[in-house]
Parts: C-alpha cells; structure tokens; sequence
C-alpha cells in the first residue's frame, strides 16, 4: 500500500479547536472622512461616543452588548492621524482629542477585551507616503513613541501600524514599520500586540507576491525575537476588494489559503483585522459564512477576526454590523448573528473548500509536529460511518472496515467533519481532512472515533452528519472536554481540545 503524509491546512487536529483566539468588529467612526489619499478632514470624525453625549454612535454600549451576549473579546478603534495632532503634523498629540478617542478606548478596556489602536490613514498624510517624500519616518515613530507612552501599561491594547497602505515602495515601508516596533517597544509598551500590514491595502491576495509578508516578517523587536509581531490582513468579498459593493463575488478562501501557508511554514501568525461582506442577500450570506468559517479553520495561524463594522455606521451602512435595538436591548443582524458569531462559536455549516494535493503536500513539508496529521488514499465509492454517544460520563464508540475494490486512478480530495457543541462558553469544533493520494486499486483499512466528555451541568447535545467522496459520519456528544482520535488506513491523528 502506498502511504503518503497529509498535514491538512486547517491544521485542525494539531490545535484541538477550530476557531480563532480573538473576535470582534471594528467601532467605526474615527475614520470617518478618511481618503485613500492619506487626507482625513477633522471635522467629519464622528467617535462613536453617544454614551459620553459627544455624537456619533453608542461605541460604548455596542461594544458591552458584542462582549456580553456575543462573547467578543476584541474591537478595533480607528482614529485619522490628523485628529489625533489637531492637524499639525509632527506635533505633539492634541489634548482635546486624545481625551475623547481615549474615552472610547477606555469603554472598550472596560469590557475586558483587547482594543486596536487603528491609525486609519493608509500610510500617508494629505497625499504624501509616510517615508517616501510625505511626512519622516521621524514624524511617524512621534505618533506612535506619544501612543506606546500612553497605553504601554495597558496589556489588552493592540497597535496597529496603519490602516490599508498602498502603492509604495515594500522595503522603504518596511524599515520604517521597523523604526516604529522599535519605538513602540522602547517606549515600555514591550508585550503588546504589533499588526505589521503590508501594501496593495493590506489585501490578503496580495501579501505574498508583493513581497509585503516577507520584508514583514523580517522584522524583529528591539532584543532580537519576533514575539508579538504580527501580519495585518484585510480583504472583502466584492468585486474590487474595495467594500463599497453589495454583490459577493468571493469567499476568499484561497487568498487566506495562501497567506496561511505562508505563515505555516515561516512559523508565524497575523489577525485579520479587516473584512466585510453586505448583509442583504444569499450569496454574501453564504459566502461570508464560508470565508470566516475557513479563517476559524486555520486558526494555528489566524489569531484574530474582526468584522467591518459598527460603531457610527447606521444600520443601513451597505456593510452594516451595527445592532439594531429591540426593547431596549441590542439585537445583532442576521450576517453578524451566522456569519460572525456563528462560524466562531459553532462553526459554519459550510464544509470548508478542499486544498489541493500540492498544497497540501507543501503544507506537509512545513509543519510537522506531534499533532500533524496523516492519511491515505480511500476510494470514493467507500461508505462507511461512525458514530460517538457519551452518556453519563462514559463514552462508547463504534467502527467499521472499509473496503474499496473500485479502481480508483484520480482520486479526490474528501472532507469529513466532526462538530460538538455544548452549553460551556467555548463550544469547540474538529475536523479533519482526508486526502486521496496515489491510491491503489484496493484499499483496506480501519477508520475509529473515540470521544471522552467530562459533563456540565445545562451541556446541550448536538448532531451533525458530513458526507464526501461516499464518507460519512454522525456524532451526539453531550459535556464538556473532548478526547477525539482518528484512525484512518492505520495512520493515527490526534487532538485535544
């Protein structure tokens, strides 16, 4: 029999829950007013601070409700450079100004969560590229030297570098996000999060072949290491990347597939900290759902997703997230509801796209470790199913032989899915990706699911049935941790989680 090893992208197996560290939405509203150009009138700035009777939205109570009820844990902050100097380029920060942007990011500490300092001016100042001809790199590090002194002994603060930059040079832009780490760091804020985007506005189909991820992440702290520092990604799902565009044209699950290889195999992590899709319509429904789903999926890699955006933004923002009120309480939308919490706390319904064989058998050589996976070749005229009941703290399993007599000379790619959920806040996820790989005409061999749940009081038992390339499989679970394994053609996979 011909074996060959599979490390499935999602990397599901190796990290145990599928989902990523951090969710959350951008509280718009800093930005507004903000050009691609760099140029970010002060009085078109609307901080989302109704709460405070300042105008704008209600920042503060969206942000309690997306913490409380949905389980948020990270909102991003956007605020114009020009605000926050009153201006006056290279000047000191404006007291006025940082008072209030800071009464907003005060209201997110207050939830606990993690809050971004988003500077929203893609990498320029009224038309000028920040270090190529615009304003200094010295001008830059001031900003973010003042930001980094304010909130170094703040540890749920994130940094991000810049909103979206764009057609500039991907070395000079690099050195000077160098400069400003080391600002930052020098600055006492040592063990915060750094988001390092790159060019073409940060978009995740182009971090790659514009070099951006690699002169990224060559850059290090002041001490030499790279802990903290993290690529920033962004991408919407419409026909321009632009996100001014009802009609989804995109699930975008190769261009997050491409940039997860690419931290897989340099062994390092980014958050998305931007995308979007409209809320009306099928299409983005389900392709937004799938997008998000496959970034929970590959969460070794993606530590953070945050959704475009509430805040400021009515409800009828084309690519509104804003919660509407309902007897005085804030009710999400349906796109935030199935999309945004959803595909985190549940997962998605939509089984994530197939890799193909090289990519996978490049994602092999590069990740390794113990909770790697393997596989070999299944026909896909193959039925079999397995089935998992845990009751009363004793768990049963079941398995059966599958035989394939069916020649096979092309084999496809299956995926199978094992979903558990429960009443416990962090309902978990697990799949696992089976790859068919010079298969012979014959293939004989043993697949086996075991699952030990320890049980919680008010845990709800769930069902779900994947079927692909004539495997499937049912699961009922009820508890609280899960010990899941897999054989598959006497090749063993496992996770905890």
């Amino acid at each position: 029999m011909l074996i060959k090893s599979f490390v499935s992208s999602f990397a599901l197996l190796q990290l145990g829950a599928a989902r990523v560290q951090f969710l959350g939405i951008g509280i718009a509203g800093g930005d507004f007013g903000c050009e691609i150009d760099g140029s970010c009138p002060t009085g078109s700035t609307q901080l989302p601070l109704r709460s405070f009777n300042l105008g704008g939205g209600d920042g503060e109570g969206q942000m309690k409700h997306f913490s409380q009820d949905d389980g948020m844990n990270l909102f991003r902050l956007p605020i114009s450079w020009q605000s926050l100097v009153n201006n006056q380029l290279g000047a000191r920060l404006d007291a006025s100004n940082l008072a209030k942007y800071d009464k907003l990011v005060q209201a997110c500490l207050a939830t606990g969560a993690h809050c971004m300092i988003d500077i929203h001016n893609f990498a320029r100042w009224n038309g000028g590229i920040i270090g190529q001809g615009g304003p200094t790199d010295e001008q830059f590090v001031s900003l973010w030297t003042q930001l980094a002194t304010k909130y170094a002994g703040s540890a749920n603060i994130v940094f991000e570098l810049m909103n979206e930059p764009h057609d500039l040079d991907v070395p000079t832009w690099a050195a000077t996000c160098q400069k400003v780490i080391t600002a930052i760091r020098s600055a006492g804020a040592l063990k915060q999060m750094i988001l390092l985007p790159g060019t073409n506005f940060d978009s995740a189909a182009h971090l790659v072949g514009s070099g951006s991820a690699q002169a990224l992440m060559a850059l290090t702290n002041p001490d030499g290491t790279t802990d903290n520092l993290l690529l920033d990604v962004h991408k919407y799902l419409d026909e321009d990347n632009s996100g001014t565009h009802a009609a989804c044209v995109t699930n975008n699950t190769d261009a997050f597939g491409e940039v997860a290889a690419f931290l897989r195999q340099a062994g390092r992590k980014a958050i998305v900290s931007e995308t979007g899709a409209a809320p009306a319509g099928s299409a983005c429904m389900e392709r937004f759902c799938e997008q998000n789903a496959f970034i929970n999926a590959n969460s070794d890699v993606f530590v953070g997703l945050v959704a475009w955006a509430a805040g400021s933004f009515d409800t009828s923002y084309i690519l509104g997230l804003t919660p509407s009120q309902k007897n005085g309480k804030y009710v999400d939308n349906a796109l935030a509801t199935k999309c945004v919490v959803g595909t985190w706390l549940e997962s998605s319904e939509f089984a994530p796209p197939a890799v193909s064989s090289a990519s996978a058998r490049a994602s092999s050589s590069s990740a390794g470790g113990s909770g790697s996976s393997s596989a070999v070749a299944t026909s896909p005229t193959t039925t079999q199913s397995t089935s998992v009941e845990v009751e009363g703290g004793v768990s049963t399993s079941e398995s059966t032989v599958i035989e394939a007599s069916t020649p096979t000379p092309a084999p496809t790619l299956t995926t199978t899915a094992l979903v558990v959920s429960s009443g416990l806040p962090l309902p978990a996820t697990v799949s696992e990706t089976l790859a068919g790989l010079d298969a012979p005409n014959t293939v004989t061999g043993t697949i086996q699911t075991t699952a030990t749940r320890n049980l919680v009081p008010g845990a709800s038992a769930t069902k779900s049935t994947v079927t692909s390339g004539g495997l499937s499989r049912a699961v009922s679970c009820r508890g609280g941790l899960v010990w899941f394994s897999a054989v598959v053609g006497f090749v063993a996979t496992a996770g905890l989680f």
